[in-house]
C-alpha cells in the first residue's frame, strides 16, 4: 500500500515544483486573463424578476415569454395623496391627465380610489418604465404634487441592478476592512494578509468577469457572489499560508518549503472545498432556476479561488518570503483550553439543552411564513418606494393585475369572457379590445359594413365602399369585390388601423373634419392594440381586489380559467399575473426545499463517510449542523418576519455546505488526539486547536452576512445576508459547545461504527 501511494506523493511534489518554477509564466497568464475579465466585467444581463427563473413548463413562465414577445407594457404609477377632499382630488386628476406623456388616469369615488381622506390615482404613461421621457414625466408629476402629502409607488426610474451594485460596493469595502482586521488578529504574519487580498482580487475578478458566459443571470446572484466568495474561500489562502510557515521553520530553503507545503495543501484544500461545493452543487438541481444561477456563480467562484491559491499564491510567497518573515508575530488568539475543561466538567448540559431546543426549533422553522410575492416580504431597511407601497396597501383595498392570454381568433368570444368575468366577486375591472369603445356606443371590435362606417365617420357611402374593397384586396378577402360589397364586414379596429396606414402613406389626405376626428382616436387605439393584441394571442386584463397570495385569489383564477376554456377549449388559454406567479413559486418551493435538504445532506454525508469512516460520527456532524439550520430559520417565525422563500432554499444549502467545515475540523482534531489521550483530554485538545479556525471562518462569514443585511435595501439580498450571517454564528456556537460534548458522549458508538476503505490507509484518514 505504501508503494502504491508513493507515486501519487511524488506526482504532487513534481506538480508543486512545476508551479513554482513557472511562476512568471503564471503571473503573465493571470494578468492577461485578468485584463480579459476586466473588459468583460458587467457584460451579460441581470434579471430582477424572480418569475423569470421559473421552470419553462410553468404557466407563468410560458405566459411571460409570450407577453414579452407580442405585447408592450406601458409604465404605471400608483400616486396617493393624503389629507385631501374628494373635490380637490377630482381637480388634481384632471391636471395629472393633462400632464405630458400621461395617457390615462383612473380615479373615481369608489373605495378603491378615495378612502380615509386619501386619494389614489392610478396613472398610465405612454412610454415604458425605463424610457427617459417616462422618467421625466414622473419627475414633473412629483414636482407638480410636491406640496401635498404624497406617496408614489412605481418601477419607473428604479434601477435595481445599479442600486444593488452601489450598495454592494459599500458592503464589499466595509467587509474587506472588517475581514482584514480579523485576519490581522488571527494571522501569523501581517504581510500574509496583503497576499490574501491579492489572491482574492484575482479570484473575484475572474469570477465576475466570466459571468457573461452564463448569459442572463439573476441580480441576486450577481450582487452577493463576491462577498460570499470572499467569505467562503478565504480559508484556502489561510491553510496554504500556515502550511508554508510551518514548513519554513524546518526547511531553510524557501523553494523546498513551498514545494512541500503546496503538495500537502492541494490535497487538504481540495478536500476542504468538497463540502462547500456539494452544498452549492445541490442548488444546480433545483427546478427554480435561481438556484442554478447562484450555484453556478458561486461554484465558479470557488473554482477560481482554488486556482488562484494553487497557482498564484506560491509565486507571490516566492517573491516576498522576507516580508513574511519580518512581519511575523505571535498569535493574538487567546487559548481556550479553560473552555474545553469547562465543557468536559459540566456533564452534557449543552447536549440536553440542544435536544430540548431542537423540537421547538424544528416546529418554528416549519411555521415561518415565507413570502412568494415582493410586497409581502418584510424589509430590513425601509425604502421610499416600499414605504409608499405599504401606505397605499394599508389605506386602500389590495389590487393586482391578471392577464388572460387567448388565441387571436374571435372577438365575440372575448366579449363574452369579459362580460362573465366582470360579474365575478373580486373583479374590479375587466379590459380587452372587445369591450373598449372607439366612441360612446361603438366598440372597437364590432363588425362594420360600409354603410355603418359611413354613418360613423360621416363620409359618403361610395368612399366607404372603396375603402372596404381596398382593405379586402390587401387581405385577400375578395368577397368585398366579387360579391355584394354592402354585406362585407370588417372589425372597426382593423379598418381604423388600415385607415391610419393609408394616411401615413399619403393615400388619404389629412385635414378634413372627418379625418381629424378619426386621427384623434389614433393614440388611444395604438396603445390599446400594443397592450392587448399580439401576433398570435390577444390579452384580456383584469384588476383583482383580493390579497395576492390567498385561497380566494387562487379560486378566482380557476373560475376565470373555467370561463375562458368554455369558449376556447381546455388547455388553450394562459393566465399570468402576481397571483399565478406566487402560486407557481410556492409549488416550486415545496419541491425544491425538500430536494435541497435531501441532496445537501446526502452529498455531505458521503464526503464525511469517506473522510472519517465512521457512520455514527458522520451522522452526528450532520445532526448538529442541521439543527443549527432549524434554529436559524426559527428566528423569522419568532420575530414575526416574512423572508422570501428563496432565502431558505439558498441559505440552507450554503449553511450546510460551508459550516460543516467547522465540525470537520473539530472531529479531525478529536480523532487524532483520541489515539493518544482519553476521550475528555482529547476533546480539550481538539477544542483548543480548532478554535482559531472556527473563529476565523465563522466570524468572517457571520460579519459578511450581517453587513449585507445592514447595508443593502433589497429585500431578497438583505434576508439572504441576514440568514447566512446568523446561520454561521449559530453553527460556530454549536460546534464549540454542543458538538464536543456529543462526540464524547457517543465516543464508543463512533469507534464501533468505524470501517475501512481499502484504497485509503488507516493512518491517512
Amino acid at each position: 500500500m505504501l508503494n502504491a501511494e508513493k507515486p501519487n506523493r511524488n506526482f504532487m511534489l513534481i506538480l508543486s515544483a512545476a508551479i513554482i518554477r513557472c511562476r512568471y509564466v503564471i503571473f503573465f497568464i493571470f494578468l492577461v486573463f485578468g485584463a480579459y475579465c476586466a473588459v468583460n466585467f458587467g457584460r451579460g444581463g441581470n434579471n430582477a424578476d424572480l418569475t423569470a427563473f421559473l421552470s419553462p413548463t410553468t404557466e407563468t413562465k410560458r405566459g411571460l415569454a409570450i407577453m414579452e414577445e407580442e405585447f408592450t407594457e406601458y409604465a404605471t404609477a400608483d400616486v396617493m395623496i393624503g389629507n385631501i377632499t374628494f373635490e380637490r382630488a377630482e381637480l388634481l386628476a384632471d391636471r395629472i391627465a393633462a400632464s405630458p406623456h400621461v395617457s390615462s388616469v383612473e380615479f373615481d369615488h369608489s373605495r378603491s380610489h378615495y378612502a380615509n381622506s386619501s386619494a389614489l390615482f392610478q396613472v398610465t404613461f405612454d412610454g415604458e418604465a425605463d424610457g427617459p421621457a417616462t422618467e421625466a414625466a414622473l419627475q414633473s408629476l412629483r414636482e407638480m404634487l410636491a406640496g401635498y402629502d404624497l406617496y408614489v409607488h412605481t418601477q419607473i426610474g428604479y434601477d435595481f441592478a445599479g442600486q444593488i451594485a452601489r450598495e454592494m460596493g459599500g458592503v464589499l469595502g466595509i467587509a474587506a476592512t472588517v475581514i482584514a482586521v480579523i485576519l490581522l488578529f488571527t494571522s501569523r504574519s501581517y504581510f500574509e494578509v496583503v497576499i490574501f487580498f491579492i489572491v482574492f482580487f484575482f479570484a473575484a475578478l475572474f469570477n465576475m468577469g466570466t459571468n457573461f458566459w452564463l448569459g442572463e443571470i439573476s441580480s441576486i446572484a450577481n450582487s452577493i457572489a463576491v462577498i460570499l466568495q470572499l467569505a467562503l474561500a478565504i480559508d484556502y489562502s489561510i491553510i496554504f499560508s500556515h502550511r508554508y510557515q510551518d514548513e519554513a521553520l524546518v526547511n531553510p530553503s524557501t523553494r523546498d518549503a513551498l514545494e512541500k507545503s503546496l503538495a500537502e495543501s492541494i490535497l487538504e484544500i481540495s478536500s476542504s472545498s468538497l463540502t462547500t461545493i456539494s452544498g452549492l452543487g445541490s442548488l444546480l438541481l433545483m427546478q427554480f432556476r435561481l438556484g442554478w444561477d447562484l450555484g453556478m456563480v458561486l461554484s465558479k467562484g470557488i473554482l477560481f479561488s482554488l486556482l488562484s491559491v494553487f497557482l498564484l499564491m506560491p509565486g507571490l510567497i516566492a517573491l516576498f518570503p522576507h516580508a513574511l518573515k519580518k512581519t511575523a508575530h505571535p498569535t493574538l488568539i487567546p487559548s481556550v483550553r479553560p473552555w474545553g475543561k469547562v465543557l468536559m466538567k459540566s456533564g452534557y448540559c449543552f447536549v440536553w439543552l440542544f435536544l430540548l431546543l431542537l423540537p421547538a426549533a424544528f416546529y418554528a422553522s416549519g411555521k415561518t411564513p415565507y413570502a412568494f410575492y415582493d410586497s409581502e416580504i418584510t424589509e430590513l431597511r425601509p425604502t421610499e418606494v416600499r414605504t409608499a407601497m405599504h401606505r397605499i396597501d394599508a389605506t386602500f383595498a389590495p389590487t393586482s393585475r391578471l392577464a388572460l392570454l387567448v388565441p387571436r381568433e374571435d372577438f365575440a368570444k372575448e366579449g363574452r369572457i369579459l362580460e362573465a368575468v366582470a360579474a365575478l366577486p373580486g373583479i374590479k375591472r375587466a379590459q380587452g379590445l372587445a369591450n373598449t369603445e372607439a366612441e360612446p356606443g361603438h366598440m372597437l371590435t364590432d363588425a362594420y359594413t360600409p354603410r355603418m362606417f359611413a354613418e360613423l365617420a360621416d363620409i359618403d357611402i361610395e368612399v366607404a365602399t372603396l375603402l372596404f374593397q381596398a382593405y379586402g384586396v390587401k387581405h385577400e378577402q375578395f368577397q368585398a369585390i366579387l360579391q355584394r360589397p354592402d354585406s362585407y364586414s370588417v372589425p372597426l379596429i382593423d379598418l381604423l388601423l388600415y385607415l391610419f396606414e393609408l394616411a401615413d402613406k399619403g393615400v388619404v389626405a389629412p385635414g378634413s373634419t372627418e379625418m381629424d376626428r378619426i386621427n384623434g382616436l389614433r393614440g388611444d387605439i395604438s396603445m390599446g392594440v400594443k397592450q392587448l393584441r399580439g401576433e398570435h394571442w390577444n390579452r384580456l386584463v383584469f384588476t383583482v381586489e383580493l390579497p395576492t397570495d390567498s385561497p380566494e385569489a387562487n379560486a378566482l383564477v380557476e373560475q376565470i380559467r373555467g370561463i375562458a376554456e368554455a369558449e376556447y377549449g381546455k388547455g388553450s388559454v394562459l393566465l399570468v399575473g402576481d397571483i399565478t406567479g406566487a402560486r407557481d413559486l410556492s409549488a416550486s418551493f415545496e419541491r425544491d426545499s425538500l430536494l435541497i435538504s435531501f441532496l445537501t445532506n446526502g452529498f455531505v454525508l458521503a464526503i464525511l463517510l469517506v473522510t472519517f469512516r465512521t457512520a455514527v460520527g458522520s451522522l452526528l456532524l450532520i445532526f448538529v449542523i442541521q439543527g443549527s439550520i432549524w434554529i436559524n430559520f426559527s428566528f423569522p417565525y419568532l420575530q414575526a418576519q416574512s423572508p422570501s422563500f428563496v432565502t431558505y432554499m439558498i441559505v440552507s444549502a450554503i449553511q450546510m455546505g460551508a459550516t460543516i467545515d467547522y465540525a470537520i475540523v473539530l472531529m479531525n482534531r478529536y480523532l487524532c488526539m483520541r489515539e493518544k489521550l482519553d476521550k475528555k483530554e482529547a476533546m480539550i485538545e481538539a477544542v483548543t486547536q480548532s478554535f482559531p479556525t472556527v473563529l476565523t471562518s465563522g466570524s468572517i462569514l457571520t460579519l459578511a452576512g450581517l453587513i449585507i443585511s445592514w447595508r443593502v435595501t433589497d429585500v431578497y439580498v438583505g434576508h439572504i445576508g441576514l440568514a447566512v450571517g446568523r446561520g454561521a454564528l449559530i453553527s460556530g456556537i454549536l460546534v464549540l459547545t454542543v458538538l464536543p460534548q456529543l462526540l464524547v458522549l457517543c465516543d464508543r458508538l463512533i469507534a464501533r461504527t468505524r470501517f475501512r476503505i481499502d484504497l485509503i490507509e488507516e493512518e491517512d484518514a
